[in-house]
């Protein structure tokens, strides 16, 4: 049982309500929505039914909630010994831990009942896999015992894309998994750049983040590999897959450059904090814009206005 001198009663129906949401960590959730966005629309080739996008973020909204709710259950021991994060709900005893366990069950049997009914059953037991794998695997397994922690566990904020593709076709292709592979990728160079930054408070509580078992100069060689890996991997959308266009090889091409020449930094600066928050808000522009690229790109109107202008160049020479 955790102790604090903070009060364990809310004064108003609006802090338990503001209380009851900060526990599903709602700035992560909608990088998570962008991926599945992304996806669904390459896999309906533009044309996106309206409300079949409006359940899918839903339901994949409220598993994530789901997820981050169960892990601020579990994590709030630590949660209470770093500075940054006492102030959340569990540790500072703003809400109980089977309360918030009863919030979490309500979410998730919505997020799979929405998901189940209205686009179909693949997409909500993938859903409800990204919360086991969530739970399991990375909160209780990996993060409190290995530095690789981020990279197997990357694979839950992969599974959005997943669910996307499925939501469409009721299937997965080459092309879904291909997507789920890039966020897999991109993970690792995301988190362990906010991962620098906060070190020290990961070392005080025992969490075995890769900078702080393996050094600074070993963590950023890392995010400079993987780096590169994950802009090789957004390019086979367009060839081998064909799943993309040139609008979106384009837009991969410059982001991608991006990521790389402010990884290079990085590799350059492995001490400099400033640079490794450069990366990391970058890394979450970066892969909400190639998203949004994939989106454009698979839109018929992108398709016409893009044959249009070739049909030009080709009549003109």
């Amino acid at each position: 049982m955790i102790e604090t001198n903070v009060s364990r009663h809310h004064q108003t129906f609006l802090q338990v309500i503001q209380s009851y949401y900060q526990l599903t960590k709602p700035r992560i959730i909608p990088l998570l929505l962008i991926t599945t966005a992304g996806s669904m629309w390459i896999a309906a080739k533009g044309e996106v039914d309206p409300l079949l996008l409006l359940v899918t973020l839903t339901g994949g909204t409220l598993a994530a909630a789901s997820a981050q709710t169960i892990n601020c259950v579990y994590d709030r021991d630590i949660d209470y010994d770093m500075e940054r994060t006492r102030h959340r709900p569990m540790p500072s005893g703003k809400v109980q831990p089977r309360d918030a366990l009863i919030f979490a069950i309500a979410l998730a049997t919505i997020s799979f009942t929405l998901l189940a009914v209205f686009a179909n059953l693949l997409a909500a037991l993938l859903a409800f896999s990204g919360i086991v794998f969530y739970i399991l695997v990375y909160t209780h397994w990996l993060k409190r015992h290995t530095p690789q922690n981020i990279v197997v566990g990357g694979a839950a904020g992969a599974i959005p894309a997943l669910v996307g593709w499925a939501a469409v076709t009721g299937t997965l292709s080459w092309s879904a998994w291909l997507i789920f592979a890039i966020v897999f990728l991109w993970t690792p160079p995301h988190f362990w750049a906010l991962a620098l930054m906060i070190k020290d408070d990961y070392a005080k509580v025992g969490i075995p983040m890769l900078p702080v078992i393996e050094g600074t100069t070993a963590t950023v060689k890392q995010i400079w590999y993987y780096t590169l890996v994950t802009v090789f991997a957004t390019v086979l959308l367009v060839y081998p897959l064909g799943a993309s266009g040139i609008l979106y090889a384009a837009i991969a091409v410059i982001l991608g450059g991006l990521f790389i020449h402010k990884s290079w930094r990085l590799l350059q600066n492995p001490e400099d904090r400033a640079v490794a928050k450069e990366l990391f808000l970058f890394s979450i522009s970066y892969m909400m814009l190639l998203c949004l690229g994939m989106v454009v790109d698979s839109l018929p109107v992108t398709h016409n206005l893009i044959s249009a202008v070739s049909n030009h160049l080709h009549f003109i020479g």
